[in-house]
């Protein structure tokens, strides 16, 4: 009565988590094969149980089912049949067939056997009777002798392995025991991983996740698996993971291709990959060019620099963007670049760069042209400054240059004459036919004393000469002598002569010239 009453209160509630996973029966020990008399333990996983809770056990044989309520969730059994467990708020677990033989043979394998575990087959005699030999066949194919210990071990079983076993024990005199036959199917640990993505035909430049989707069965929901990703079979998008996941941050159009992944166990060499998936990935045309400059609105400075800013409203992967002047065919500069937009930097304008420029952007599906900017230069009062000072300089260096070619001819004129170092006073030479008194070289003058009262030292400042270079109005040099007292005129050349005691003839050497 009281068990009737535990069902009725526990069909709504496993109705309304039918989601829920399903419980898992083991066994110990874990043949689904015994001698009569042996004892099973059966136990319910798959759930927490608090103390409280209750285990139900459904026993199906001869198609008559008995109930049994346990207070925790294992159960001691020791008739065959098919047996089922369920737990308040679970579903009904898949059954377990337990058979109890009274057979002097018999062929033990576990309950369940998934690809990857190690098969084993025990061949079973009762105590009081000993065998010599024994051997196991598949599908009626002998397959060879056991071991010492009379168990059969297949490692890494597959499907492969799955049928109908048997096995043979030979007693004394040669006498032959069969067990039952046992059908054996090895159960599949995962399907074929599915790869599934947020987008099969993403727009360049978005993010894609990938996820190499499998499952595996309650009973081995702990077994670790790792993932791997790849695109058109040789591009290793990732190494070995145990997240079945995988973000492409930016995709682009090269990036499209057949995309697949695998999943295996970490112990057990169980590999599986899934089918392909094409992703296409879309790119989106130019469209929307415009041309801006920096500084703003094409007004540029002569002497500095102009940026040309060629950037697009919408465009995505490898763009191509192109500089043109109007007047000119040929490009300015060119940038490809996945951005939508892209620099051009013209150093150092100056007034010829003025006129229209204009851009393009191509990201192969043909450029498309922005609006002309015009570019206007405007000049800076600096620069004019510069220009009148640099004339002013340059016409200065030029008289300089004409008086200091003048001064050398003229020196070369005097040292060919005789006595023009020995004599303190020099006598203008009679001009010539055609000659006037105001010759190029200017006419040799007495040379005052500076100092009359004054005691003479070695090499003390005895007279000077200087010699002055003023442009007439011709534009001719003229060139004429001056004592230091006409304060008037300007010294642009000037010989400074010191007499030494002994130097009576009044030589100067050449160190004690200068000129200013």
């Amino acid at each position: 009565m009281l068990l009737w009453a535990f069902l009725l209160v526990l069909a709504p509630v496993c109705g309304q988590s039918a989601a829920a996973h399903k419980p898992v029966i083991s066994l110990h020990p874990p043949w689904t094969t015994v001698f009569k008399g042996d004892k099973v333990t059966l136990t319910c996983n798959g759930f927490h149980l608090s103390a409280t809770e209750k285990t139900i056990w459904r026993r199906l044989y001869l198609r008559k089912e008995t109930l049994t309520l346990t207070p925790g969730n294992t159960l001691e059994v020791q008739e065959s049949g098919d047996y089922r467990c369920q737990a308040q708020g679970s579903p009904q677990s898949d059954p377990v067939h337990l058979a109890f033989s009274s057979g002097s043979l018999i062929l033990q394998a576990p309950y369940s056997v998934f690809e990857g575990d190690t098969l084993v087959l025990r061949c079973r005699k009762r105590k009081y009777e000993k065998l010599t030999a024994v051997k196991y066949t598949w599908n009626e194919k002998l397959l060879s002798k056991s071991n010492q210990s009379w168990d059969l071990l297949i490692p890494q079983a597959s499907s492969n392995n799955s049928g109908n076993y048997r096995c043979f024990g030979y007693g004394d005199k040669n006498v032959v025991f069969k067990s039952n036959n046992k059908m054996i199917k090895i159960q599949e640990l995962f399907p074929h991983p599915e790869l599934k993505a947020t987008d099969s035909q993403p727009t360049e430049g978005s993010s894609v996740n990938l996820s190499c989707e499998t499952q595996l069965p309650p009973e081995r929901s702990d077994t670790p698996l790792h993932f791997i990703f790849f695109r058109d079979g040789r591009v290793i998008l990732s190494n070995w993971s145990k997240s079945p996941e995988l973000q492409i941050p930016t995709i682009w159009k090269e990036n499209s291709g057949s995309y697949w992944c695998g999943a295996e166990t970490v112990i057990g060499g169980v590999h599986k990959r899934s089918p392909s998936l094409q992703i296409h990935v879309q790119r989106i045309p130019v469209s929307g060019v415009l041309l801006e400059s920096q500084p703003s609105g094409g007004q540029a400075v002569e002497g500095e620099t102009l940026v040309l800013i060629c950037s697009m409203a919408e465009g995505t992967g490898d763009t191509t963007f192109s500089w043109y002047r109007e007047d000119k065919q040929e490009s300015l500069g060119r940038k490809i670049q996945r951005s939508p937009r892209a620099e051009l930097e013209l150093p150092t304008i100056r007034e010829s760069h003025a006129g229209g420029y204009y851009c393009t952007a191509d990201n192969s599906y043909g450029p498309v042209w922005s609006a002309v900017l015009n570019v206007t230069v405007r000049a800076t009062p600096g620069n004019r400054d510069g220009l009148v000072t640099a004339g002013a300089i340059g016409g200065l260096l030029s008289a300089l240059l004409l008086a200091v070619v003048l001064l050398f001819h003229c020196w070369r004129q005097r040292k060919s004459g005789d006595g023009f170092l020995g004599d303190e006073t020099r006598i203008p030479p009679t001009p010539g036919p055609g000659e006037s008194s105001h010759s190029i070289c200017p006419a040799q003058v007495e040379l005052q004393r500076l100092y009359v009262n004054v005691h003479l030292k070695e090499e003390d400042l005895i007279y000077s000469e200087i010699e002055i270079i003023r442009l007439g109005e011709e534009g001719e040099a003229s060139i004429s002598r001056t004592l230091l007292e006409n304060e008037a005129a300007s010294v642009v050349y000037a010989e400074v002569k010191a007499q030494h005691p002994d130097n009576s003839a009044g030589k100067v050497s050449s160190k004690d010239k200068e000129r200013y």
